[in-house]
Order: C-alpha cells, then sequence, then structure tokens
C-alpha cells in the first residue's frame, strides 16, 4: 500500500513563504539544497516529512503529497493505465527516485521509492 511520506509546498516566491511557515507555526527551515528547503515541523508521533521548494513552470503553487510505492516503473504504468499522466519523469536523487504525476482530475501527487534496484 502506497503510504503518504511527505509533502512539498511550491512557491514563486520560497524565501518569503519559508519565513511564513517558519513564523506562524514555529518550523524550522534549512537552507536550500537542490532548491529544496526540508521542513521540521516537531517532534510528533507519525510526522510527515516535508519542504518549500520555488514551483516549476508545471507546478508553480500549491502543495503536493509524496507517496512512497515498492517499484515506482511499475506504479507509473499503473497509475497511466488509469489515466494518469507523468508531468516530471522518474528522476534520481541521493539515494531515492522521485517522479510527479497528475490524476485523472488533475490532482498533482509525488512518486518516491526509497529502496533504489536496477
Amino acid at each position: 500500500m502506497g503510504r503518504v511520506v511527505g509533502f512539498e509546498l511550491n512557491s514563486q516566491d520560497p524565501e518569503k513563504a519559508s519565513a511564513f511557515f517558519a513564523e506562524v507555526f514555529g518550523w524550522e527551515i534549512s537552507e536550500p539544497h537542490w532548491g529544496y528547503r526540508a521542513v521540521d515541523s516537531g517532534d510528533a508521533k507519525g510526522e510527515i516529512r516535508g519542504g518549500i521548494v520555488k514551483g516549476p513552470a508545471d507546478f508553480p503553487h500549491g502543495t503536493r503529497i509524496q507517496i512512497e510505492v515498492e517499484s515506482i516503473d511499475e506504479t507509473i504504468g499503473k497509475a497511466k493505465e488509469h489515466g494518469a499522466q507523468v508531468v516530471r519523469e522518474k528522476m534520481e536523487f541521493d539515494g531515492f527516485y522521485l517522479a510527479y504525476l497528475t490524476d485523472p482530475t488533475g490532482v498533482g501527487f509525488g512518486l518516491v521509492q526509497y529502496e533504489m534496484q536496477d
């Protein structure tokens, strides 16, 4: 079962957005790495990791959840069979794969595969 493991807040002014969430909610926000500012929203049990980033042209602002999957390739294929569109093909980062899709109604989401397999 795919579980929600993260969130991404997209903004055209991530510095201002970071300041807002830090001041209003007390979040600790790291310096950008690849343009991504990791968010620490506290020590709550079951905390979901997240970050703030400058939104790309295909998703300039809004919130996307990230869903962990065992096989990103298989899940992309299954999602496409059910009407999803791939917005960003599978990308490789340090220790994980990430892809962005939209469901048939246009809702954006990310897929994450942490254990990399060839």
